[in-house]
C-alpha cells in the first residue's frame, strides 16, 4: 500500500501548485437543477492562496450553473501518475485587469475577439478541500511497478495520498 499524507494550509497550496500546473487541463463540474455538468477547461493562474482562474464566455453553461449555484468540483489527472479532486466555490467576475493579466493567445479559440472580446469572463474558484494522489517516483517507475505486480501477482503500490484541507 501507498503512502498516506494529508496536507493543510501552504502544504495543500504546494500540492495543488505542483499537480494542477503540471496537468492545466482539468474537469470543471458545476451543477445545473438536475445533476453534475463537466467540460475541460485550462487553468490560467493558480495565485499563492491555492485559488485558480480561468477565463470563461460569460454566455457559457457554467457561467449560468455558477450564479444558480457557486459550488464546484475540479477534477485533474493524469494517467498512471498524478490525480487532483478539488471542492470549492466559484464566482464571475468581470475585471479588465484581471483579464488581461490572464489572457493568452490560445484562448482566441474561444474567445475570437480576443482580450477585449465583451463576453470574456473571469472565474474565480476558491478551493475549501480536496484529495490528491501521485506516485513517488514518475510515471516511467509507476509503469514499471503496475506490471511487475501484474506478472509477480504482489501489490507494488507507489502513491502518495492524501486530503487537501485549506
Amino acid at each position: 500500500m501507498g503512502d498516506h499524507k494529508d496536507l493543510t494550509d501552504e502544504f495543500a497550496v504546494e500540492k495543488i501548485k505542483d499537480l494542477a500546473e503540471h496537468i492545466k487541463t482539468c474537469m470543471f463540474c458545476t451543477y445545473n437543477e438536475y445533476r453534475l455538468q463537466s467540460r475541460p477547461m485550462s487553468v490560467q493562474k493558480i495565485d499563492e492562496e491555492g485559488q485558480l482562474w480561468f477565463l470563461s464566455d460569460r454566455n457559457s453553461s457554467q457561467n449560468a450553473e455558477i450564479t444558480l449555484n457557486p459550488m464546484v468540483e475540479i477534477f485533474f489527472s493524469e494517467p498512471h501518475d498524478k490525480f487532483l479532486t478539488l471542492h470549492g466555490t466559484a464566482s464571475i467576475e468581470y475585471d479588465k485587469e484581471t483579464i488581461e493579466k490572464l489572457w493568452n493567445p490560445a484562448v482566441k479559440i474561444w474567445m475570437p475577439g480576443g482580450v477585449d472580446d465583451p463576453n470574456l469572463s473571469v472565474i474565480k474558484f476558491v478551493p475549501e478541500d480536496g484529495y490528491y494522489w501521485n506516485n513517488k517516483n514518475g510515471k516511467m517507475v509507476a509503469i514499471a511497478k503496475m506490471t511487475a505486480a501484474l506478472v509477480t501477482g504482489k501489490t507494488m503500490d507507489d502513491g502518495i495520498e492524501g486530503s487537501l484541507k485549506l
